[in-house]
């Protein structure tokens, strides 16, 4: 145990096994999953003659998209197969988000609806990721809907905690499969992911984070930090882009903060843009408080690596940053952004906010305000503090800001970085960019949607401009709205 209370793994090659029942309920004396990629396959065989359908939706951020796509690889090595109609599901699966409030409503209400389908048929239901995680006990009192929990560190003993549940389901049993230890050396590193069509892939290069930001829930769901082998991390950078591929998203808590050997990110992220067939890199997310220069410089150097960073602010007063330990003052967030923009002027800044952190008052979401009209960020996404189970804030800081306090100081930030991200997008009028394709618009089918380098959204009709997904075309932006550029080919020469 370590200090932080985390649960740790005993050695680097075996991942913790903690398919824990319920009391009261039947036991389980299975096989142990170990890492070691011929385990995996070994246990492929077991279970029954026909196919356990898996039908699994994913909650939250974009390392959870990966996680999923973790899962089905591991799944389907080991005899499962994944339908997207939940009705053909025998299980069905929810990778859930402990960070953001909408994510975990939206889990309770999926769960609502899965109760009544349980009562018509037999289904075994069960919960992976932060959730789990972090609201065990809370999700094992749902009884007798959820069957399986496992955090993100036990996706390896998912297709031994699904049969049990089987079998028990079968036997008429109520067992409950629990895998929710945390671990200091999972890094998945020898699991292909499972990627979907499409032209981007992600790849995370660590997991877990060491910040420990007051209102952040990660290190108690996803552990302490660790980076993964570099030379792994590489190879699958030329698998993507063998599978046609043409953007890559490097994945972290804090990928500032990754390193494996003589290692960092800054050597990493050119590492994996030099891969050929690979036209675009980015990377999400940084942190603030230890952006280093050669980081830098290889944004602005590289042709491969995009020109757009996020930088999470989450306040403009050092009042509130010291609350949430975010380890960076205001004066130190501003030189770095005028160091990014004396490097190159037209990288695209967007950045978080929180609004309604314990104990903000006025003045200190004022200067928020002012922070964000001075900096001028492209986007920026706006959340209401929501305070969430075993964070230092939950614990430390009474939750003192109304509601309709919370709303209001919301509505005021959306407004003006609407206006400044109108202004923003204006400033590209009759410029012509480089646009990856990414495929039809969402409103309309006769459109087509890419992204700029900077990571707007462009838009343009298809008829005028034909194209197809992972192509990279030169567009003429002729409108912009605050969140879209549009864009048609540019006149001849």
């Amino acid at each position: 145990m370590s200090s932080t209370g985390l649960q740790s793994t005993p050695t680097p090659g075996t991942a913790p096994v903690s398919a824990l029942l319920l009391p009261g309920r039947s036991s389980y004396n299975g096989p142990t999953m170990t890492t070691h990629p011929n385990a995996i396959q070994a246990n492929a065989t077991q279970g029954t003659a026909t196919p356990t359908h898996v039908h699994l939706e994913t909650f939250g951020c974009q390392m959870n998209e990966y996680d999923s796509e973790l899962v089905r690889a591991l799944m389907q090595q080991n005899g499962f197969v994944f339908t997207s109609e939940q009705e053909r599901a025998d299980v069905i699966l929810m990778n859930t988000c402990a960070i953001r409030e909408n994510a975990h409503n939206k889990v309770y209400t999926h769960l609502s609806e899965l109760k009544k389908i349980k009562r018509q048929r037999p289904l075994v239901v069960g919960v992976l990721g932060c959730m789990a995680q972090n609201l065990k006990d809370e999700l094992t009192e749902i009884q007798p809907l959820v069957d399986v929990l496992a955090g993100p560190d036990s996706y390896r003993q998912l297709p031994m905690l699904i049969r049990t549940a089987l079998r028990a389901q079968e036997d008429g049993l109520e067992a409950k499969g629990l895998a929710v230890d945390l671990s200091e050396y999972e890094t998945y590193h020898d699991v292909v992911p499972d990627r979907r069509d499409g032209v981007n892939a992600w790849i995370a290069i660590m997991r877990g984070c060491d910040n420990f930001c007051s209102f952040c829930v990660v290190p108690y769901t996803r552990g302490r930090e660790r980076s993964r082998d570099a030379e792994g991390i590489i190879l699958e950078a030329h698998q993507i882009a063998a599978q046609g591929f043409k953007q890559i998203t490097l994945l972290g808590q804090n990928v500032n903060s990754y390193r494996f050997d003589d290692w960092d990110f800054a050597r990493l992220i050119r590492a994996v843009a030099d891969v050929p067939g690979i036209e675009r890199v980015r990377f999400t997310s940084p942190h603030p408080k230890d952006f280093p220069l050669p980081l830098l410089e290889a944004v602005v150097s590289h042709p491969h690596i995009c020109k757009q960073i996020h930088l999470p602010l989450q306040s403009g007063s050092d009042r509130i940053l010291g609350l949430m330990n975010r380890g960076y003052t205001i004066s130190e967030y501003r030189a770095l952004v005028d160091r990014i923009r004396s490097l190159r002027s037209d990288i695209v800044l967007s950045t978080d906010i929180i609004c309604g952190f314990a104990g903000e008052r006025d003045e200190d979401f004022e200067a928020t305000y002012r922070l964000i009209e001075e900096v001028r960020f492209h986007s920026a996404f706006i959340f209401k503090y929501s305070e969430r189970k075993h964070t230092i804030a939950a614990r430390k800081f009474p939750d003192d800001v109304s509601e309709a306090v919370k709303t209001a100081r919301v509505t005021r930030l959306f407004d003006l970085q609407r206006t400044i991200a109108y202004a923003r997008n204006r400033e590209y009028l009759h410029a012509t960019l480089p646009v990856l394709v990414e495929g039809d618009a969402k409103r309309s089918a006769a459109q087509g949607m890419g992204k700029s380098d900077g990571n707007i959204t462009v838009i343009w009709d298809k008829q005028a401009v034909p194209s197809h997904p992972g192509a990279l075309l030169s567009l003429a932006i002729y409108d912009a709205s605050s969140t879209t550029l549009y864009a048609t080919l540019p006149p001849a020469p």
